[in-house]
């Protein structure tokens, strides 16, 4: 029984594109979910192999749109991304985005979905939050927070707002080291918090806990392990009773504090329901399960909090089971202008913030002037804008100028500057200017947020998609 209870609890990534046969033991022993990414190229085969070992399982995707997204990574997301909607401030279109990015989720039947961020990019020096936000202030990403659960889960599919209680005001990346958020106790709950209490009213079904310290709120340690944290505040203050979830517990925040299993006994015991494990091993996923038998039979953790847990998973996997999904093709009825044109598409045409008036009238050259992107993002997400232009201006060149090296000398071709998040990185600002300064005459694409206009033509698209790219080149050609 406590076997099963605590597999019920457990989320884990694997390596690989088809079910591994442990793991498809494992799901006939109870394991209670999957988290799929990119490397696993998520597809209905995918999940109808795991659902075939478990059909309760909750198959749990990122899926956020723009800059993250697990089901498109190959070739660049169909939606602009969070920054973007919030530019457009739309709330029919963000609530026509939730839908059809869930209406993709169904049709590969996964349960849920760990989007949308609903962190407040308060600090502009954020390294992992930034366009996948919806913007800077709590009211705006609240209400689009909200348009975009309803939206997602009137299609069938569970979202989950993340990174409790808050990931907007930090300076560093917890995939990579724990962050501190040194906002006052008044100020994360007017900021911060305000966005999970409105996804909490649009009846979101699970929220993620971010790997955070937070003094204000507890300074012993992360708020993934924090009973003051995810039971004081969350449950007992908020009135949140659906899954809550932890981020993946490899991420540094935590693994450089505590062992694997250590981390999700802690967390279980401060509140948590799911542990997310983002990439295990057989011999790894039933350790985890050991030390949370271990726990249980030590005292250290109760065995009514680990079934409370896995009742909730129970219960998240019941509402998919019996929440109608309907078949609404891909780009749906419009509910906003760009009348049969799918959400996606016009939320990026319509995200595209321009200056100057410049144009292609032949294939340029696109400079690529951009760090590696945060560590949420897979590694190898297109920017897609040079395919874009090449597809409406063959001959279309390309180069990448990585940190350290040379600029290039610029022949007379047209010259496409692409940039990310220039105002973060000095090196790609200098970069920037010297080229800008070689060719007066460049257009310049920023896919992060935006900074100071430079070049002829200054493009910001408030998000990094095959979309957004593909928005931009439109313009760019006509």
């Amino acid at each position: 029984m406590l076997s099963r209870l605590a597999l019920t609890v457990l989320q884990p990534g694997f390596d690989g594109t088809t079910a591994p046969d442990w793991l498809r033991h494992a799901l006939d022993q109870g394991l209670g979910g999957v988290v799929l990414f990119a490397r696993n190229l998520p597809r209905r085969e995918l999940v109808d192999q795991i659902r075939a070992a478990n059909p309760d399982t909750i198959v749990a995707v990122d899926e956020e749109g723009g800059v993250v997204t697990r089901l498109e990574a190959r070739e660049g997301s169909s939606f602009p991304g969070n920054r973007a909607l919030g530019v457009v401030d739309d709330l029919a279109l963000t609530e026509r985005v939730g839908r059809e990015i869930a209406t993709m989720l169904a049709a590969c039947d996964i349960t849920l979905n760990y989007a949308p961020s609903v962190d407040v990019n308060a600090n502009p020096a954020n390294p992992v939050i930034g366009v996948r936000s919806f913007g800077p202030t709590a009211s705006l990403v609240s209400r689009h927070g909200a348009a975009w659960i309803r939206g997602h889960q009137g299609a069938g599919v569970a979202a989950c707002a993340k990174h409790f209680p808050g990931h907007g005001d930090t300076v560093t990346d917890s995939h990579l080291a724990l962050p501190t958020v040194h906002a006052s106790l008044d100020t994360l709950l007017e900021r911060d918090i305000a966005p999970f209490e409105a996804a909490i009213a649009a009846d979101v079904k699970a929220i993620m806990c971010g790997h955070l310290l937070i003094p204000a709120l507890d300074p012993s340690g992360p708020a993934t392990l924090s009973r003051t944290t995810l039971t004081g505040l969350l449950r007992d203050q908020l009135g949140f009773d659906g899954l809550l979830v932890t981020d993946a517990i490899e991420m540094r925040a935590v693994a450089a504090l505590h062992s694997p299993g250590d981390i999700a006994v802690r967390a279980l015991a401060a509140g948590a329901d799911a542990i997310c494990a983002g990439l295990v091993t057989e011999d790894e996923l039933y350790a985890l399960r050991d030390a949370i038998v271990a726990a249980v039979r030590s005292g250290e953790l109760s065995e009514e909090r680990l079934a409370e847990a896995a009742a909730r998973v129970e219960t998240l996997a019941s509402w998919w089971t019996k929440h109608p999904r309907p078949a609404v093709p891909l780009g749906g009825p419009p509910a906003t202008p760009g009348e049969g044109e799918p959400a996606g598409a016009y939320a990026a045409r319509a995200a595209l913030e321009i200056t100057g008036t410049t144009r292609l009238a032949a294939p340029p050259l696109v400079v690529e002037i951009s760090p590696r992107h945060n560590q949420a993002v897979e590694p190898g997400t297109p920017t897609g804008l040079t395919v874009a232009l090449a597809a409406r201006l063959p001959g279309t060149d390309h180069i990448r100028v990585p940190l350290g090296a040379p600029l290039p000398t610029l022949d007379d071709r047209p010259v496409v500057l692409l940039v990310h998040d220039t105002a973060r990185h000095e090196w790609v600002r200098q970069a920037l200017s010297d080229l800008v300064t070689q060719r007066p005459d460049a257009i310049v694409v920023e896919t992060g947020i935006p900074d100071h206009p430079i070049g002829a033509t200054y493009i910001a698209t408030h998000g990094l998609s095959r979309v957004g790219a593909e928005a931009v080149a439109d313009w760019l050609t006509t």
